[in-house]
């Protein structure tokens, strides 16, 4: 038996190690820059590899990172992804994940009724999400265009040039937000795409369009976990009349990259019209993969281990930074804040125009981004992490300005 196939319990342990280490930050550029021919050795490697990789990363769960849609992993993650690397399951047949098969199915069970949907599958973020969910209305509802707003994500516009469906972008107010008194026009062969949580700004689309075309769907990559929040569930008041809707797990649901759903309201109608089948498969294969991994293992680790209680604990805790960094915003003179921050966006700036790239440039990595509105640069901080540190966030901007 090729020893490399099995585990090296002291090797796993040593990988461990690194993680608790305090690397500088490592170039690559040491590396080789053609395939060796002769390997280091496992152990070996992970020496070489471990500051080069864990040096160089960004921290996504220090005080001071505040920037983007993208979450620290709780460690009960790690072990569920490290168990998924170790067995390879491919969910495209059952033979080869009979219990990673039987898991997605139970957490979709778990997570669907919050959304008002009666099941649906993963995907690997919610760009795949986007694109499933409006093929299914292409085949379901027989919709010939997409309308969304102008703060839609990308997604929404790849997935309709990919199906060959029309494009239409209605105008956002200055949150955001789709003008819905630009929602005009024959709908009936239309699928309107509202978004919980636009990535500029965090903005909540009217989700009481929800129902009034041919087909809706919410992508509420970022602002769905909300709906298990009872503080913040009616934000998304409406999304259960949508027909199908997109979550990324990979960011409020705090999941490695890459894992997300796609639900839907009629799941066995929908699954039906995206499904295809194959000499070589057992069962049809649904959506737009093919090999599938188990990515709702860590999903399951995590909800069983923290319970929604222990989720939304986290959640509100994220929202409550927002709300006291907007606060901090809003009460100062020397800021303008854009906007009430809806879901954990805040979009903000110094009113005077000259301490923009000083604010930008003498906060620590992972602090604060920007984003573009009407030609217009705004600073924006993301709520995505429960450990940050508002106060520090606030002391060192304030020595800046």
């Amino acid at each position: 038996m090729d020893p490399e196939f099995l585990p090296d319990h002291e090797g796993l342990a040593h990988a461990l190690a690194l993680l608790g280490k305090d690397f500088a930050a490592t170039q690559l550029h040491d590396l080789p820059t053609a395939l060796p021919e002769e390997g280091l050795g496992s152990r070996a490697v992970l020496d070489v590899l471990g500051p080069r990789i864990l040096g160089r990363a960004a921290r996504l769960g220090e005080p001071t990172a505040f920037a983007h849609m993208d979450p620290p992993t709780p460690w009960v993650t790690w072990a569920a992804t490290l168990w998924n690397a170790s067995l390879n399951q491919n969910l495209l047949h059952p033979a080869t994940a009979p219990v990673a098969r039987e898991i997605e199915a139970r957490v979709i069970g778990w997570l669907a009724p919050y959304f008002g949907m009666e099941g649906g599958h993963m995907t690997p973020g919610s760009t795949v999400a986007n694109l499933t969910a409006l093929w299914a209305a292409r085949e379901c509802a027989g919709v010939d265009e997409v309308v969304a707003s102008q703060s839609a994500h990308v997604s929404i516009a790849k997935a309709a040039h990919i199906l060959g469906l029309r494009y239409r972008a209605i105008p956002v107010q200055r949150n955001g937000a789709m003008d819905a008194d630009s929602l005009t026009g024959d709908l009936s062969r239309a699928a309107v795409v509202l978004t919980a949580g636009t990535t500029s700004t965090g903005a909540i689309d009217p989700l009481e369009w929800a129902g009034r075309a041919a087909w809706t769907h919410v992508d509420a990559a970022w602002a769905g976990p909300l709906r298990l929040s009872p503080k913040y569930a009616d934000r998304l008041a409406g999304i259960e009349r949508a027909d199908s809707v997109a979550v990324s797990t990979h960011k409020w649901f705090f999941q490695p990259k890459e894992s997300a759903l796609v639900l839907f309201r009629d799941t066995a109608r929908a699954h039906a019209a995206i499904s295809f089948g194959g000499a070589y498969l057992a069962v049809p294969n649904v959506g737009v993969l093919g090999s599938h991994g188990a990515t709702a293992v860590p999903l399951l680790a995590m909800l069983m281990a923290w319970g929604r209680e222990g989720l939304v604990t986290r959640i509100e805790r994220c929202m409550s930074l927002a709300e006291e960094f907007a606060g901090y915003v809003s009460s100062d003179a020397r800021f303008e804040l854009l906007a009430a921050a809806a879901s954990g966006v805040v979009v903000w700036r110094p009113t005077k125009p000259d301490r923009f790239e000083q604010v930008l440039l003498g906060l620590p990595p992972s602090a604060v981004s920007v984003t573009t509105l009407e030609g217009v640069r705004w600073l924006r901080n993301v709520a995505a992490n429960p450990n940050a540190d508002v106060r520090k966030m606030t002391e060192a901007i304030s020595a800046l300005v």
